[in-house]
């Protein structure tokens, strides 16, 4: 992969949910999940993670935990505020890939030493401040 400049599928996959959060965002596409977002002034753009009852099954927590209306928000809150209050699409779209590929794509076989997702490796003080040390 990184003869060829590839990133991983989970990493593709990750970005791909990041530029439809974008579009969803600038209404490009139809909001039909409700995503609410909120402007903060030092942070940028965020976009709100829909809670979910206390006490629930675990097999419903992990359907909750796994779907668009959660990863997408909290892939999104993930971003630094200069990139997601980006309002043009191609340089968003630039800047996302700039930035993701600053982050170890730990794919070996079928195992890693973490996930390899973006919310694993934000905490990682190294990847934090390379992003701008935002809390996320």
């Amino acid at each position: 992969m990184k003869k060829l400049s590839l990133m991983s599928l989970q990493r593709r996959r990750e970005r791909y949910l990041l530029l439809h959060m974008w579009k969803i965002l600038h209404e490009s596409i139809s909001n039909y999940l409700k995503i609410i977002f909120t402007s903060r002034p030092r942070t940028g753009i965020k976009a709100v993670v829909p809670s979910l009852r206390r006490g629930v099954a675990a097999y419903h927590q992990s359907l909750y935990d796994n779907s668009f209306a959660v990863i997408g928000p909290r892939l999104w809150n993930c971003l630094p505020g200069y990139i997601n209050r980006m309002e043009e699409f191609e340089p968003f779209k630039i800047q996302l890939t700039s930035l993701l590929r600053q982050i170890p794509d730990q794919v070996k076989g079928y195992t890693s030493s973490n996930t390899n997702s973006i919310l694993e490796w934000r905490k990682d003080p190294v990847i934090s401040e390379l992003w701008g040390g935002q809390d996320s």
